[in-house]
C-alpha cells in the first residue's frame, strides 16, 4: 500500500465519504469503507489525515498522520 497525506476538503457525515486535497495539489475522493477503515468517527474540513491506497491508487483506508 502507498501512503500520503492531504487535507480534508469535504466529508459528508451522513455517507462517510469526502474528498481530500492532497499536498501535491492534487484532489482525491475516499468512499465510505475507506472511512470505516480508519475507526474515526468523524472528518472535520481542513483536517490533515494521512490516506492508504492500493495498487490501483484506490483510497482503502483514511487514518490520522502520526508524528515521528
Amino acid at each position: 500500500m502507498l501512503g500520503m497525506q492531504g487535507t480534508v476538503a469535504t466529508f459528508d457525515a451522513a455517507t462517510r465519504s469526502g474528498l481530500l486535497l492532497l499536498d501535491d495539489g492534487t484532489e482525491l475522493a475516499f468512499p465510505a469503507r475507506a472511512f470505516d477503515a480508519s475507526g474515526l468517527r468523524l472528518l472535520r474540513l481542513g483536517q490533515r489525515v494521512r490516506v492508504e491506497t492500493d495498487a490501483g491508487g484506490d483510497v482503502v483506508r483514511v487514518t490520522l498522520p502520526t508524528m515521528s
